[in-house]
């Protein structure tokens, strides 16, 4: 099974890890993080096969409609996911997620690999019932 890999480019803040990558990684994708925008064009130049990228609408160095031009210039196929507050405006984006939604998020990217994410999900269950067995 080939896991799904998504590029997140959020906010640091000191001392904490992201809620997105989490969210994702406990789903069991593959989350590569960048702290900035220019972090995210320099991990994309060097991962270009990733299948979706998350953007924090909040990210300082970059204006995330220049983020996005600049990731689809990159890899036009590549859906991108903007995370924002239900009242922002960014229509570069392929998707806009409520940033207080983990749930939006994670059925967003589910749908975009859809076909991993029930592998993923059934792999997740074949395990957990080996688990109940072997208790």
């Amino acid at each position: 099974m080939t896991r799904p890999c998504f590029v997140v480019i959020d906010r640091e803040f000191p001392g904490s890890i992201s809620t997105r990558k989490l969210v994702l990684e406990t789903a069991k994708f593959n989350v590569l993080t960048a702290y900035s925008g220019h972090e995210a064009l320099d991990m994309l130049g060097r991962f270009p096969a990733v299948d979706g990228i998350v953007i924090d609408s909040n990210i300082e160095d970059v204006s995330p409609q220049e983020l996005v031009q600049s990731l689809k210039g990159m890899a036009a196929k590549v859906p991108v996911i903007m995370i924002c507050s239900p009242l922002d405006s960014h229509g570069e984006a392929d998707f806009r997620v409520n940033s207080f939604q983990p749930a939006e998020l994670l059925e967003t990217i589910r749908a975009i690999r859809p076909r991993e994410s029930k592998e993923i999900i059934k792999r997740e269950e074949e395990l957990n019932q080996e688990g109940k067995r072997k208790a």
